[in-house]
């Protein structure tokens, strides 16, 4: 069932991204505070403001429509693990209402030097998941979850990099189907060597 916007608040805003960050992103994140004025003031107090208002509307998504990694990490196993955060990645990213893809890895791929703080934070955004995904890797491997010579970095990069693959062909119109098709192909050799 696709995630649809909670009711806005002034603690929980719905933020519209001001016009000078890139196209992909205003379409992903277009919204108005019901207290506080409108976003329009935000996007006038420069680079900085806007800046903030992606970073809350990052934090939304995380929260919302992104809360699968979390979930994910939960699992009692590193295979159900992966297995939950490519489903999770194709379940999110192949909605069927708009947008398709994922704010976290296209938010911000191409855009000016003016957009370099808002890529900046999502390159930090990714690390960070990576990151997560990392150190429940290190504990499956200390469990003997995986084999002892796995190495829980690249097992977490190999994850997330497919994770994002499927959000990029998600956005470029690639159904479901296909999608759940390729994770589940990937999972057929866990861990990879």
């Amino acid at each position: 069932m696709p995630v649809r916007p909670r009711e806005v608040s002034h603690a929980s805003p719905r933020i519209a991204v001001p016009p000078a960050l890139p196209n992909r992103v205003r379409t992903v994140t277009t919204y108005r505070t019901r207290q506080g004025g409108s976003a329009g003031r935000r996007a006038r107090e420069g680079p900085a403001g806007q800046e903030e208002l992606f970073r809350k509307a990052l934090e939304r998504y995380t929260e919302g429509p992104g809360g699968y990694l979390t979930r994910a990490l939960e699992e009692p196993t590193a295979h159900e693990v992966a297995t939950a955060i490519l489903a999770g990645t194709v379940r999110t990213t192949t909605r069927p209402t708009p947008p398709r893809g994922c704010l976290g890895v296209q938010g911000a791929l191409s855009t000016s030097d003016a957009g370099q703080g808002v890529r900046d934070l999502l390159t930090a955004w990714r690390n960070d998941g990576c990151g997560s995904v990392r150190a429940r890797f290190e504990r499956a491997v200390a469990e003997g979850d995986v084999p002892p010579g796995a190495d829980p970095a690249l097992l977490a990069r190999h994850v997330t990099t497919l994770a994002f693959g499927i959000a990029v062909q998600a956005a470029s119109g690639i159904g479901r189907e296909e999608l759940q098709a390729v994770a589940d192909a990937a999972l057929r050799t866990w861990p990879p060597t």
